[in-house]
């Protein structure tokens, strides 16, 4: 076991336990957010056949090559070709088709006129100008090609690619399972949100903090409960959901009191602990472990603490745990709209919310960035890592971001 890595090796050592929890396949129409298991190649063009991008004529280049106002180019109406229909003419010399939006070119024809450039009847057209070959004509493939790789494994089903899989005809595509994660939450101290709470307790906010940062991850949370601080009591929620679920995520006991019995009921699981406490702050305290395959994320008891570390340290593991291909977040520089007035001895992560302003990306820094304020994580969209020795640090100053 490792004591105290910084985040960097910590998310490392996590990443390197996690493995992505399997597959299924579900009806396209539900797969909006899940994350690919397969690379789907095309099949066939997409459009299938040259069609039409306006509602227009479909005619010969070289019959308009002499046209103009003086001397103006009639062409006989053979057929009105609709989207959906297909052409049962050969456009031929001193002939054309009407086309609506999406229908195909006929054959013969290798240019479409916007009918608003015409003048026409029911059984002609007249054309004032030339048209080039080619002009106005979506060729097939022009979207998609036959064999082109789609997307890879791992990548997230967006609303781009879930109409280029529908195009396709793949109506059922491969993606990975939701993780269940298991949130676990630990303190003799804690009472349910529904709850009352007597002389020294306090209402289980972690729960649905974690809950809310699950679903964000693509997970899927799996509540069990609140175990008091009992070695035995904990190691058998960790037991129980270890049993029903891909990872578990605790809080509480994670410090150095007479009470911080987490590490002790992991062990007692039969989990085998990768490091305890990460040298960062907020969120030092934790522990880290693996059993049979599956994570044990436990994390501190301070509201803020434990985000930041799920957010430092836990995020790409789950991520990978999800399939997702591109596991940490992306990195940019971030300017700090206002100054941040404490020392910063140990990496800290400062939250808030990104600005731009100018074409640059800037950070909002809420008044408290405390390991029990949950209130400055409201409406948080980022986060931003201080080096380790810095000082104060002034409006303006850049530092490494990522978002949540």
């Amino acid at each position: 076991m490792l004591n105290h890595p910084d985040y960097e090796q910590a998310r490392e050592l996590l990443l390197a336990a996690a493995r992505p929890v399997g597959a299924e396949r579900i009806p396209l129409s539900q797969c909006g957010g899940r994350v690919l298991a397969e690379e789907p190649a095309a099949q066939e063009d997409v459009p299938a056949f040259d069609r039409s991008p306006y509602d227009g004529y479909a005619l010969r280049a070289a019959d308009t090559a002499c046209a103009c106002h003086s001397a103006p180019v009639t062409l006989r109406i053979l057929e009105e070709i609709p989207a959906g229909a297909a052409p049962a003419e050969t456009v031929t010399e001193g002939t054309a088709a009407k086309v609506l939006t999406g229908a195909p070119i006929p054959p013969g024809a290798d240019a479409v006129v916007m009918y608003e450039k015409t003048s026409f009847t029911d059984r002609s057209v007249t054309l004032f100008g030339p048209v080039k070959p080619g002009a106005n004509i979506v060729r097939a493939g022009e979207d998609i090609r036959r064999g082109a790789v789609l997307a890879r494994r791992g990548d997230v089903v967006d609303p781009g690619l879930a109409g280029a899989l529908a195009a396709q005809g793949m109506a059922v595509p491969l993606v990975y399972k939701r993780p269940r994660v298991a949130v676990l939450s630990t303190g003799s101290e804690l009472v349910e949100a529904d709850g009352l709470p007597g002389p020294g307790q306090i209402r289980n906010s972690n729960r649905y903090m974690l809950e809310a940062a699950l679903r964000r991850l693509g997970c899927t949370p799996v509540y069990l409960g609140i175990a008091g601080d009992r070695v035995e009591e904990i190691a058998a929620a960790l037991d129980q959901g270890l049993a029903a679920c891909d990872a578990v995520v605790a809080t509480g006991g994670v410090s150095a009191g007479d009470y911080d019995v987490t590490p002790a009921a992991m062990d007692a699981a039969g989990a085998h602990l990768l490091f305890r406490g990460v040298d960062m702050k907020p969120g030092m305290a934790c522990a880290y472990g693996v059993r049979d395959g599956r994570l044990i994320c436990a994390l501190s008891g301070n509201p803020a603490s434990s985000l930041t570390n799920l957010y430092a340290v836990a995020l790409p593991a789950l991520k990978k745990l999800a399939g997702v291909r591109v596991c940490f977040p992306q990195e940019f520089p971030v300017a700090l709209s206002s100054g941040f007035d404490k020392k910063s001895p140990k990496t800290r992560f400062l939250r808030g919310r990104l600005n731009l302003k100018g074409g640059a990306a800037c950070m909002e820094l809420p008044k408290d960035q405390g390991n029990v304020v949950l209130s400055s994580a409201i409406g948080c969209d980022l986060m931003a890592v201080v080096p380790a020795g810095s000082g104060p640090l002034s409006a303006g100053t850049v530092l490494k971001g990522f978002l949540l």
